[in-house]
């Protein structure tokens, strides 16, 4: 999917339909081929100021993103997540409220994101990409521990889902220039 504002529309015209919401249901809306769509989740959920700095939270993104990005290792062509997951559910007023704040976000950063230097985004660089994903993941739970670490890594994902939803490979090169900064500021201390 390319355009995030019709993602929001159609997740929430599912929304509409139902009073209860599971994330199976917006697995469905958003094609369940969707795995940007879920790096950058995990990436916001993270880099969310106080969210991702409870503990627990870097973990469980971090097993997110890997369970994700594994999906993308393999070439899988619907994403599958464990049922104790998919059966989540938030209530419709819950999720109707959330789509609203982000549907003017999402139209902005559609101005912005366009596809270019789509080789980036596809084939080969999906697996160097979801490698990156895989381990900045793993490090995720050692990030529990350094106040504010985590939200690296919640850039760094939000960075790489945004730019696999857009086939934007603009923001895949950006995605390496911030891993490149933030190993050089780790190696320089």
């Amino acid at each position: 999917m390319k355009n995030l504002e019709k993602l929001i529309e159609r997740i929430r015209d599912m929304t509409l339909k139902k009073d209860v919401v599971s994330l199976d249901d917006i697995l469905d809306a958003s094609g369940r081929k969707s795995f940007g769509f879920f790096l950058l989740l995990a990436g916001i959920i993270t880099l969310a100021p106080l969210v991702g700095d409870i503990p627990g939270v870097p973990t469980l993104m971090g097993a997110f993103v890997i369970i994700i990005s594994f999906q993308l290792l393999i070439r899988r062509e619907n994403m599958w997540l464990p049922a104790f997951m998919r059966n989540r559910t938030l209530k419709q007023e819950k999720i109707l409220r959330a789509l609203k704040r982000l549907k003017p976000v999402m139209k902005g950063i559609d101005r912005i994101l366009k596809p270019r230097l789509t080789f980036l985004t596809k084939g080969f660089m999906q697996y160097v990409i979801a490698l990156i994903c895989v381990a900045t993941a793993a490090v995720m739970p050692v990030m529990e521990f350094i106040p504010f670490s985590a939200n690296i890594a919640g850039v760094i994902l939000t960075v790489f889902g945004l730019a696999l939803l857009a086939s934007d490979g603009f923001l895949v090169l950006f995605a390496f220039a911030l891993l490149g900064t933030a190993g050089w500021l780790i190696f320089i201390n």
